[in-house]
Parts: structure tokens; sequence; C-alpha cells
């Protein structure tokens, strides 16, 4: 029978984390086949699994015994497999399932990305160019349609779990208008536009991203007649006056870019209005191997960085916002409560 006891000897568990390629490797391959999907809620030999995804019984065998170590699916003393908390969030019909994001962080490009690590380290910048000759996202609109496809999927998914838990978290009665600047689909504006009926809102997007917005914000939309969509950048402008700016996992660019959004929304914003900024910490964070490892990936994709809470606070506080509050949303996301000053 498969344990998931933790293996405490120092060299054994240094030789655990340089195989964690396999365990990535591992929940990739589970997610592509499908495993999760069909496994019911009654434990299943590996050979009835197999017939259900269509591979080969004893491969699929050792895939999820490796899967068991680490607590995605369990194997009984009969060598038949279940599932567990974590094996369901791979399933495509989970709330709040993670495939999409499981594929997304194990896409193909990732296994070349990975390895010059040391190279971005050096130089403190992308290495994305390098590899491919085009920058991140213009290589996945021109070259990587499907993992583009992923990409958007597993945004679409996390996006919106997070919104629903910065909904519930956050108390905007005293607001009656908002703005979700660089918001993706909307998720956050549209979860805040149904907690308050008489609040309005507007979303601040490029423009490819905001012709899909939320279902419910575009015109026809059950929250249409409160909702606005704005296309630009708020690295250039900001040209929408409110009572609350939300600023969701955007500020992960160079320091430079996030003082322009900054100031861009000081600029635009009365006096006293409210500014929530929203972000992964890599300090002070129950998920800090999730989110140092996202640090680590948005350096070698983008150049960009996760910020701690003194580098985003000093970013603020240059910026004119006054900091209120800083609390946790859930396990891996803070909310930067402020006003502008004056």
């Amino acid at each position: 029978m498969t344990t998931t006891a933790p293996t405490e000897h120092p060299s054994m568990r240094l030789r655990e984390l340089v195989f964690g390629a396999a365990c990535a490797a591992a929940v990739r391959a589970a997610a592509r086949l499908g495993v999760a999907d069909v496994l019911g809620e009654t434990p299943a030999s590996a050979e009835e699994l197999a017939a259900a995804v269509g591979v080969e019984p004893r491969a699929l065998t050792r895939l999820l015994r490796a899967l068991s170590c680490y607590g995605i699916f369990t194997e009984d003393e009969e060598g038949r497999f279940g599932h567990t908390e974590m094996s369901r969030l791979l399933r495509e019909d989970t709330p709040n399932s993670m495939r999409y994001i499981a594929l997304w962080c194990t896409e193909p490009w990732t296994w070349q990305a990975w390895p010059c690590l040391d190279d971005a380290v050096r130089s403190g910048r992308s290495v994305f160019k390098d590899l491919y000759g085009k920058e991140f996202f213009e290589y996945l609109h021109d070259e990587a349609s499907d993992s583009a496809r992923v990409f958007n999927l597993a945004m679409t998914h996390s996006s919106r779990q997070s919104a629903q838990d910065f909904a519930r978290a956050t108390d905007l009665s005293g607001a009656s208008t908002v703005v979700d600047i660089g918001g993706g689909q909307g998720h956050v504006l549209a979860e805040l536009l149904e907690k308050y009926p008489r609040l309005e809102g507007t979303l601040l997007e490029l423009p490819g991203v905001v012709r899909n917005a939320d279902p419910r914000l575009r015109e026809g939309g059950e929250l249409s007649a409160r909702a606005r969509l704005v296309a630009g950048d708020c690295r250039s402008a900001v040209p929408v006056k409110a009572d609350a700016y939300i600023i969701k996992n955007v500020l992960e660019w160079d320091d430079d870019s996030t003082r322009r959004t900054l100031r861009n929304v000081v600029e635009a914003a009365p006096p006293g209005a409210r500014v929530l900024v929203v972000e992964n910490l890599v300090d002070d964070s129950p998920s800090m191997r999730f989110t140092t490892a996202m640090d680590l990936m948005l350096l070698l994709n983008v150049g960009g960085a996760k910020h701690s809470t003194g580098s985003m606070t000093s970013l603020m506080t240059e910026a004119g916002l006054e900091i209120t509050e800083i609390r946790p949303v859930n396990a891996y996301l803070h909310v930067f409560d402020s006003r502008v000053a004056g």
C-alpha cells in the first residue's frame, strides 16, 4: 500500500526534490489522459482505468503509484486506486477544477525554459526570447495556439475562483462606482455587481480581451445595465473616475510599468477614492512554495516578479496611496486596501 509519509533524511529529501519534474510530469499525464474523470466513487484497478482511457495497464499502474506517493489518488492493499481531495481537482467537472492550471504550468515550453533559470538569475531578465525568438505572449499567439488555449482556460478558471473569494472578503457597501483594472474577463467586477445590486462598474482591459468579457457584463447580459466595458491599457491611462479601483494580479511587470499604472490610477481617482491591490506575495504567506515558484516562472517567461509586502507597500506609497490595511483573501492572495491621499 502506498503511503505519503514525508522522508526526513536530508539527502533523500534532496533526491526527491531534484526529481520534482517527474511529479509535475505525472500530474500533467494524468490530466491529459483524463484518469480522474473516469474514476468514480469506488476504487478501481489499473486495468479497469486503463481500458477506460485507452492506455497500457502496467504503465498506468506506475503512473498512479507515483502520484499516490504525493496524495494524488490512493492505492489500497488490493492495488486499486481511489480519489483524494487533490485528484478530484483534476476532474473537468469539479467545482474549482485545477485541470487546466495543472496543464498550463507544465506546458511544453516550460520544460525548455526551466533549465535556463541560472541564465535568468545571472541577467535578471527573461530567457524566453533567446529560446524562442519571440516574446512570451507573441509566441503563444503566433506559434503555440494549443498552449494559448490552455492558458486562457487556466486563467479563466483561476480568475473565477479567486474572484469569488475576493468578493466574499471585500466590503464595498460604501461605494457606488468601481473599476476593475486589467481585470481579464471581468469576473471580479461581475461578482461585485452581483453582491451589490446598486453598484455600477467598469472593466478596463486591452481591446482583444475586453471583447471576450464575462457574458454577464456584455450587452444583453444580466449585469450589463450596470456595467461598462472600456478598451485601454492601464499602463498608458486610466480614463475612468470612480469611488473604488480594483487591481488584481496585474502589477507583476517591471517596477517602471507598475509605477505608471499606479500613477495613472491616482491621477484619475478623486481624493479619498479606495484602491485595492490584490497580489500573491513571496513573504508572509501560507503558500510560499507556490508563490515563489510562480515568481521564478515570471522571471523566466516575461521578466516579471511577484511582490513582497515591503515592495508593494513602497510602490503604492510612492504613488500617493495611503495603505489602511493588508489582509489575506485566501491561502495565496492578499489585498492591499488603500486610499488616494488628500
